[in-house]
């Protein structure tokens, strides 16, 4: 089977199943591509009994290869990568996105969220 992102955004039904399931998003970070801001990707995931079996991610304008096999890990540019291994979130760092949809009670969610994580006493 066969999954893009770009047709379920147009509206297209998608339904996961056991089958083997290529996901595939051609322009992931396509808000980002659209103003030019330079973090854009090409992603490709496969499924099967609705699993991720690996993962590639291209970064395009770093000219990155991300890469991740399921019990194998995770490589960019061939180079395995890891956690860091800080365990106290006082001293770390947290990055989120906001998505794209408006709805007003994703909204109310994604705040919600949000706000939880802004009460940490976290770097930023």
């Amino acid at each position: 089977s066969f999954i893009g992102e770009e047709s379920v955004a147009a509206g297209e039904g998608s339904i996961l199943t056991d089958n083997p399931t290529w996901i595939i998003d051609p322009i992931d970070g396509t808000t980002n591509f659209v103003h030019r801001f330079p973090f854009v990707a090409v992603s490709i995931g496969f499924v099967v009994n609705k699993k991720i079996e690996f993962g590639v991610v291209y970064s395009c304008i770093e000219d990155k290869m991300y890469t991740a096999r399921k019990g194998k890990g995770a490589f960019c540019n061939g180079q395995k990568l890891q956690v860091s291994g800080q365990e106290d979130i006082t001293k770390s760092l947290l990055v989120t996105e906001l998505g794209s949809n408006r709805d007003p009670e994703t909204i109310k969610i994604i705040l919600s969220n949000m706000e939880r994580l802004l009460s940490i006493p976290i770097h930023g």
